[in-house]
């Protein structure tokens, strides 16, 4: 049954990658690799503004909290644009952060006062831009879509740039602890 069944389906998909081939609907399928990079694009970015969401209610720290409005900001016209591109290569995104991510999530939710605000500079602000800089630096050079590889040359410097803005936080956070409660210093 199996083997009169398959060919059908064949035949039915191909003729109808044809006639949307030939409408341009269909674009040719994107390397394993660039698939991976758009998908782990769209957790990193869904993460940095879950963490910065809660940052700019529960920080005490006004840079970090500015830090924080930024990067909802930024990260959520990147992932805009990410979608489009997705849905343009035929890529179906994620629509949450991976599992470690999540878990890395609650726990900065855990925390309050100042030490948020350093378990925030340091988790979302360096360690996920640390890491998503590197994967955008391997896409930029490495990806085998023109368009992939140029969104992520791109993206790439406003990243640099967050990492750049997110080590001066933290190290504002390390130092001053609760800009607006002293007695929530960092001991």
């Amino acid at each position: 049954m199996i083997t009169r069944i398959a060919p059908r389906l064949a035949f039915a998909a191909l003729a109808a990658l044809s006639v949307l081939g030939a409408a341009g609907a269909v674009a040719a399928p994107l390397a394993s690799g660039d698939a991976a990079f758009l998908k782990q694009a769209a957790q990193a970015s869904l993460a940095e503004v879950e963490g910065s969401k809660l940052a700019v209610d529960k920080a005490v720290n006004t840079q970090v909290k500015g830090f924080a409005q930024q990067m909802v900001d930024d990260h959520m016209k990147a992932h805009d644009a990410l979608r489009k591109l997705a849905s343009s290569k035929g890529v179906e995104l994620p629509a949450e952060p991976s599992v470690a991510q999540k878990a890395k999530l609650r726990l900065l939710a855990s925390s309050d006062g100042a030490g948020f605000d350093r378990r925030y500079a340091d988790s979302i602000g360096v360690a996920a831009h640390e890491d998503t800089v590197r994967l955008f630096q391997k896409a930029a050079t490495g990806a085998s879509d023109a368009d992939v590889k140029a969104w992520a040359a791109t993206t790439l410097p406003t990243l640099q740039h967050h990492l750049e803005m997110a080590r001066e936080m933290k190290s504002v956070a390390a130092k001053e602890g609760n800009a607006k409660a002293p007695h929530d210093r960092k001991q």
